[in-house]
């Protein structure tokens, strides 16, 4: 499909750039057969019943953003520039990561990087397309306790372009749910709950489970081809254990809707299930890409926060509930001042709109 087919229009003012207080009263626009209805993260519990599943993802952001100092190997290359870091994915020897780097052209080989508390990394590889490979003084728990000590939480660029991360974000840029770290940006439609809105649901009598899937950086990158087809798309690693599925597999026969919670539960539930709607237990990475045309396996319902346009998440969104649909309710967010993004508001995304 073309990708600009995807595209919309979105005022600056939009983007939220703090997440709304208390965490129930993000707005929740609810989009289903009927139409789009507006509501508040506080009323999910009478928007659903005691026959749905909520699945949350459990992983847990890591402080992947570092600031540091390069100081050049090369003879007269200089040395003192500011350099930002966002950690992707760690290798397999424990102290290399993959990660963006920037400003990219100020680095080269063989340089190094100083940061706080006496931790450093040598660029290894790259930067190639403003990612490289680095090599820490510190492996293990070590390198952990640092990155906890230096790091801060890797805001998306939205965000973190118009102001500074701060200690607020350490605890409003994570998931009640996290567990397994892993994460490199947060799974954002889990922001919206807290102990209350679980309370509610609990009493509700509906019932949640809970996989992993450790969000990449990649979620940010914009597509860049102009068809669908030619986009390549990031692999994200994730678990669904096997109680878990056993459980999913039993609430799916007895009738009960599953609701996945974030596209990134989404996109682990879909690509655990076959072809005949059964869940399998997981372990790997995957790299499933849903666009309008995708049969949907297992997911009967999404929770999803405002994506942005042309965005790999927009589409899914559009394959679950029609590209029609999804363009006339972004246009209705826009205009009574829904909030975007990362800690903005959410959609509630029930059933598919035939025909749309």
């Amino acid at each position: 499909m073309d990708v600009n087919q995807f595209d919309f229009d979105l005022p600056p003012e939009s983007i939220a750039l703090r997440p709304a207080v208390p965490r129930e009263s993000a707005r929740l626009l609810v989009i289903d057969e009927e139409g789009h209805h507006d509501k508040h993260i506080r009323d999910l519990a009478v928007l659903l019943s005691p026959n749905d599943v909520l699945v949350f993802n459990d992983t847990r952001v890591i402080p992947a953003q570092l600031e540091g100092r390069r100081l050049a190997r090369a003879a007269g290359g200089g040395s003192g520039a500011k350099i930002v870091i966002t950690l992707l994915k760690p290798h397999v020897d424990g102290a290399s990561w993959g990660a963006f780097v920037k400003p990219a052209k100020r680095l080269q080989p063989g340089d190094r990087i100083d940061f706080a508390e006496g931790l450093s990394c040598e660029v290894i590889r790259g930067p190639e397309a403003g990612a490289a490979t680095l090599r820490f003084s510190e492996t293990g728990a070590a390198l952990h306790l640092k990155l906890h000590k230096v790091g801060l939480p890797p805001l998306p660029p939205y965000i973190s372009s118009k102001r500074a991360i701060d200690a607020q974000d350490i605890k409003d840029y994570q998931t009640i749910f996290a567990t397994h770290e892993g994460s490199v940006a947060a799974p954002t439609a889990g922001l919206h709950f807290t102990r209350a809105v679980l309370r509610d649901l609990a009493d509700r009598g509906i019932d949640e489970a809970r996989v992993t899937l450790h969000v990449g950086a990649g979620t940010f990158l914009p597509v860049k081809a102009e068809d669908t087809q030619d986009h390549v798309m990031h692999a994200e690693w994730g678990e669904i254990t096997d109680d878990v599925a056993t459980y999913l597999n039993e609430a799916k026969k007895a009738g009960k809707r599953i609701i996945a919670v974030g596209t990134t539960a989404l996109r682990l539930l879909e690509s655990a299930a076959d072809d005949k709607g059964v869940l399998h237990p997981f372990e790997a990475e995957t790299d499933i890409f849903i666009t309008p045309g995708y049969r949907f396996r297992f997911i009967d319902g999404l929770m999803t926060n405002f994506h942005l346009p042309k965005s790999t998440l927009f589409m899914l969104v559009s394959a679950f509930a029609g590209l029609n649909t999804m363009k006339a309710a972004y246009q209705h967010a826009v205009k009574t001042g829904y909030r975007f993004y990362s800690y903005g508001d959410a959609c509630l995304l029930l059933k598919k709109a035939e025909g749309a």
